[in-house]
């Protein structure tokens, strides 16, 4: 079997066609491929699914598989890979396409100069993966830890993220308090968590915590929540430059006629092929296929 390894600022993933799966995609197999002892190695797996034909003109579905077998509705940072893969496929050129997810359709525009342009759809700052008592944006809310309290901004972006401002993202002991938030009873669907430094009115730099995967060096859907968090708060202006452990993403914000009090919200940065590769028969026999 085929796959092929690519990277969005240092977060990896394998895309895996569908039609080349001989075996179902079991939580133990996706462990065993993202595994970087035993197997490939990544963040996750985009498998590259058929379209279900319910949405017109898309070129392709991308499904976002966790390493714990979780299923994601969608991917900043995999959706760039996953529009320059379809093109080193030969199946769109440059300029706009359309991307099948479970967040909705996603247009992205390939550019010459090898950067994506994603157009990220709406930012929500209340939405049903939020469950916090009242019916306002939910700006600023409490957040009640063993060992603490943090003040939130949640936004989805066709995930959920909970956004933190803090003084210093390094100082957070990350690996203790992500899984906590992650499982937080604020989150029925479990949640991606950022926490945030603003260096100036346009620039943000943030650590993630990724629901389903654990701490990465980047995400291209928290860094599109951290903007939005920014400008809603009133600390940032579009476009913003947000830091990642792994490199920057530009991320526009923009009013949305259609929605007055949401955001429309862009992502800019790039994606890189790693390497292409057929699987050993030894793994094969290890995944049971």
């Amino acid at each position: 079997m085929e796959l092929f390894k690519w990277h969005g600022l240092g977060n990896d993933y394998l895309i895996v066609k569908e039609s080349a799966l001989s075996h179902p995609l079991t939580p133990q197999a996706i462990a065993l491929l993202c595994d970087r002892h035993r197997g490939v190695g990544a963040d996750g797996i985009l498998l590259h699914a058929m379209p279900t034909g319910v949405v017109p003109g898309v070129v392709a579905r991308m499904r976002v598989l966790n390493p714990d077998g979780s299923e994601a509705e969608m991917c900043g940072n995999g959706v760039r890979m996953f529009a320059r893969y379809l093109e080193r496929q030969g199946l769109v050129g440059q300029g706009r396409a359309l991307i099948e997810t479970l967040a909705g359709p996603i247009e992205v525009e390939i550019r010459s100069d090898a950067l994506v342009r994603v157009d990220m759809g709406r930012a929500y700052f209340r939405s049903p993966n939020v469950a916090v008592v009242g019916d306002g944006d939910v700006v600023d809310e409490p957040l009640d830890l063993p060992g603490g309290r943090y003040y939130f901004t949640f936004v989805d972006v066709g995930n959920p993220h909970c956004v933190i401002f803090v003084d210093e993202p390094s100082a957070v002991d990350l690996p203790k308090v992500g899984p906590l938030i992650e499982h937080h009873p604020f989150f029925p669907k479990r949640t991606n968590v950022e926490f945030v430094r603003v260096e100036d009115g346009h620039t943000a730099r943030m650590r993630v915590w990724e629901r389903g995967v654990g701490e990465t060096e980047a995400c291209g859907t928290g860094a599109t929540a951290v903007a939005a968090a920014c400008v809603r708060r009133g600390v940032g202006t579009s476009p913003m430059v947000v830091r990642l452990p792994g490199g920057e993403l530009v991320i526009e914000v923009g009013p949305d006629d259609q929605e007055p009090t949401n955001y429309r919200v862009f992502m800019s940065g790039p994606a890189e092929e790693v390497f292409a590769a057929t699987l050993s028969e030894e793994l094969l026999r290890k995944l049971g296929w």
